[in-house]
């Protein structure tokens, strides 16, 4: 998985870096689907924001979280992505699912005519 760092009005740093990606490490761990995550870090005044965007099963999720320390916005907007994917992940498993058609269904559409000739070749 690919996370992409970005930072507005803050420089990355290591630490934040760090931080980052040991929080989003779990994602790839329940979630092996997801190719890449885009963080966006901003700073506001007195409020710290972390951002996540990613593609999971065919839709866009976002979290996003503020908090007056960095680190624990992040934590914060790490947790809330997990909730979102694990309920589309839960979501996507109670869907019932189409069984494949049978060859029984393909018999079923023959008309008289198509029946004589199968049974005249065999």
């Amino acid at each position: 998985m690919q996370i992409t760092i970005t930072g507005h009005h803050v420089e990355i740093t290591d630490g934040i870096r760090e931080a980052v990606n040991n929080k989003l490490a779990k994602l790839n761990n329940h979630f092996p689907d997801i190719q890449n995550v885009d963080v966006i870090v901003t700073v506001e005044k007195n409020c710290q924001i972390a951002e996540a965007n990613t593609h999971f099963l065919g839709k866009d999720f976002s979290a996003k979280a503020s908090n007056e320390e960095l680190y624990k916005s992040i934590a914060e907007m790490s947790n809330k992505l997990t909730t979102l994917l694990q309920r589309q992940k839960e979501l996507v498993k109670a869907h019932p699912h189409q069984k494949p058609a049978t060859a029984d269904t393909e018999l079923d559409l023959l008309d008289e005519d198509d029946e004589q000739l199968l049974a005249a070749n065999q």
